[in-house]
C-alpha cells in the first residue's frame, strides 16, 4: 500500500525494438534482420516479424539465414542508438507518471499508483499506450499488476492485468520463466515437474532453498507482492541553460555583457558542480518586437572560468541589432565535455589555457576548424609522416621516430638527369648545375601496398643524403622499377 492506495505497476516489453526503430527511418517490405559481428562471426541481432516467421531467431548465423530465406534484408545493429532510443521512450513515458524506469534493454517499468484516473481507469490507459506506441509503429506488450514482478511475468507471457490483490489467481497458471529467472534454473525445474508458478508456490519453501538458494524464492516473492521492489527512475541529465529577463529593454553593448556576465556566473557553478566544462555556447538576445537573434560561440577547450569566457562574446554582440531594445538573455551551454577538479602545482607556469583562448579567438574570425596543427602519424612513407588536425579538437603530441634523419623542408618529388643506381656525380636542379661531393646511403623505402597512392606507382625508392660541393644537402632517391632520380627534400 501506499497513503491507503494499492500499488499498481506497468511493464512496457518492446519486443522488437531494435528491428522496429531501424524500420521507422527505413522501412523495407519482407523479411528483416539486423545483424552484428559477435566472436569473429556475424549474427542475427534482431527481426521482424516476417523474418520470424521464415524460422530466423536471434542468434542465428547469418550465412544459415540467407540460406533459409534468400530474401532477407538486413543492416548493421546500432546497440548504442537503441539504448539512447529507449531513453527517449522513457522520456515519453513520463506522461503516464512520474516514476518511470529502465527494465533491460527492450522495456520500461511505470509505477502508475493513482495516475490511472487521470486517463479514464487502468484499462483505458493500456489502450492509449498501445494506440500511440503502435502509431509510433513500435510492438508492445503490456502487464500490469500489483508488482513490478507480476507486471513484467504479464508483459513477457500473455499480456494482461492483474486485479488487485489476484496476483497468485493471476500467475498461478503462467511458466516460471516468467519469474526472470536464468535458463539455467528454469531447466532444472522443469526436470523436477514444477513448471508453472502455481506448482512452485505449492512446493516446500525449505526444500526450494536447499536447491536452488535464495534467489528462487525471492523472485516469487516479488511476483507475489510479498518483497517490494521499487520502481527506480533515470536521473535526468543536467540542463545547463540559464535565463535572464530585464524589466526595461537594454541596448548598450556595456549593458548586454554585464547581463552575460551574470549568466556566465550561474552556468559556470553548474559546470563545475557537474565537474564538466563548455566547448560550445549559444547566446539568444529577444528583442522587444519579439525577435530573436543568436550569437554562438565555441571554445578551443572545455572550458568553465566566466572571466576567461565573457571577452571572447565581444566581438559577436558588437554585431547584434539591438532594434528598440533586447528584454531577455539566455545563455546555454550546447556541447559540455568532462573537465574534472585538478590538484593545482605549486610549479604551474600560470599560463595554461592561454593557447586554447588563442585559438579560439582566432576561430572566431577565420572558423575553429580552419585553425590547424601538425601531429606525427606512423607512417614510414616520407609524405605520409603527418598528418593535419583541427587543433580545437586535438593534442599536440607524440613524436617521429625515424632510423635516419629526415630534410627540414620537404616537397614533390622534382626529377633530375641521372643514370644507375649510384647518385650522380654532377647534375642539374632548379637551373644549377650541382657536384656531389659525398652521398649516404641507400635507404629503401617500400610502399604501403594497402593504400592507394598515385605517386608510389613507381614502386619502392632508394634514398640518398647527398652532399654538394655547392654547399646544398639534397635528398634524392632512384626508382629501380622505373630508372630515374628525383630530389625531394633539402636538409638544413
Amino acid at each position: 500500500m501506499f497513503g491507503g492506495m494499492q500499488r499498481r505497476i506497468v511493464s512496457m516489453w518492446f519486443p522488437r525494438l531494435p528491428s522496429d526503430r531501424a524500420l521507422r527511418a527505413r522501412p523495407v517490405d519482407g523479411p528483416f534482420a539486423l545483424t552484428l559481428n559477435e566472436a569473429n562471426a556475424i549474427r542475427l541481432y534482431d527481426l521482424n516479424d516476417q523474418a520470424e516467421r521464415q524460422g530466423l531467431h536471434r542468434g542465428m548465423s547469418y550465412a544459415d539465414a540467407r540460406s533459409f530465406c534468400p530474401g532477407l534484408q538486413s543492416r548493421p545493429a546500432n546497440p548504442v542508438g537503441d539504448a539512447r532510443f529507449l531513453q527517449t521512450l522513457r522520456r515519453w513515458a513520463t506522461r503516464y507518471c512520474p516514476w518511470v524506469g529502465l527494465e533491460g534493454k527492450d522495456g520500461l517499468v511505470l509505477d502508475v499508483t493513482g495516475a490511472a484516473h487521470l486517463f479514464g481507469g487502468e484499462a483505458a490507459m493500456l489502450a492509449d499506450m498501445r494506440t500511440r506506441l503502435a502509431r509510433a509503429g513500435l510492438s508492445l506488450r503490456l502487464g500490469l499488476g500489483d508488482s513490478r514482478g507480476a507486471a513484467w511475468a504479464l508483459a513477457h507471457s500473455v499480456e494482461g492485468s492483474a486485479a488487485p490483490g489476484q496476483a497468485l489467481a493471476t500467475l498461478a497458471r503462467l511458466p516460471v520463466a516468467a519469474l526472470r529467472l536464468d535458463d539455467r534454473t528454469d531447466t532444472a525445474l522443469q526436470r523436477l515437474g514444477l513448471r508453472s508458478i502455481g506448482a512452485l508456490e505449492a512446493a516446500p519453501r525449505a526444500a526450494l532453498a536447499r536447491r536452488f538458494g535464495p534467489g528462487l524464492l525471492l523472485r516469487l516473492d516479488q511476483a507475489l507482492g510479498r518483497q517490494s521492489e521499487q520502481v527506480t527512475p533515470a536521473a535526468e541529465p543536467p540542463h545547463y541553460g540559464v535565463r535572464l529577463t530585464f524589466p526595461d529593454p537594454i541596448g548598450l553593448v556595456e549593458d548586454v555583457m554585464a547581463g552575460i556576465a551574470r549568466l556566465l556566473d550561474q552556468l559556470c557553478i553548474r559546470l563545475k558542480t557537474q565537474e564538466a566544462g563548455a566547448r560550445a555556447l549559444c547566446l539568444s538576445l529577444r528583442r522587444v518586437d519579439q525577435r530573436v537573434q543568436t550569437v554562438e560561440l565555441r571554445l578551443a577547450g572545455a572550458l568553465r572560468d566566466a572571466g576567461r569566457i565573457l571577452p571572447l562574446f565581444e566581438r559577436g554582440i558588437s554585431e547584434v541589432d539591438a532594434g528598440y531594445g533586447i528584454d531577455q538573455l539566455r545563455l546555454e551551454a550546447t556541447l559540455v565535455e568532462p573537465l574534472p577538479v585538478e590538484q593545482i602545482s605549486h610549479v604551474a607556469s600560470g599560463r595554461a589555457g592561454q593557447l586554447d583562448d588563442l585559438i579560439s579567438r582566432i576561430g572566431l574570425r577565420i572558423g575553429l576548424e580552419n585553425v590547424q596543427r601538425f601531429l606525427p602519424a606512423d607512417s614510414h612513407i616520407p609524405e605520409h609522416g603527418f598528418l593535419v588536425a583541427p587543433a580545437a579538437w586535438s593534442e599536440p603530441g607524440g613524436s617521429w621516430v625515424a632510423q635516419r634523419s629526415r630534410p627540414l623542408r620537404l616537397f614533390p618529388p622534382e626529377p633530375i638527369d641521372g643514370t644507375g643506381p649510384q647518385p650522380p656525380r654532377q647534375f642539374r636542379w632548379r637551373r644549377i648545375t650541382l657536384t656531389t661531393a659525398r652521398a649516404t646511403g641507400p635507404e629503401r623505402i617500400a610502399p604501403e601496398w594497402w593504400l592507394e597512392d598515385e605517386n608510389w606507382r613507381s614502386g619502392m625508392r632508394d634514398y640518398w643524403h647527398v652532399e654538394t660541393r655547392q654547399g646544398l644537402r639534397l635528398w634524392l632517391f632512384h626508382t629501380p622499377q622505373t630508372p630515374g632520380w628525383f630530389v625531394q627534400g633539402e636538409f638544413a
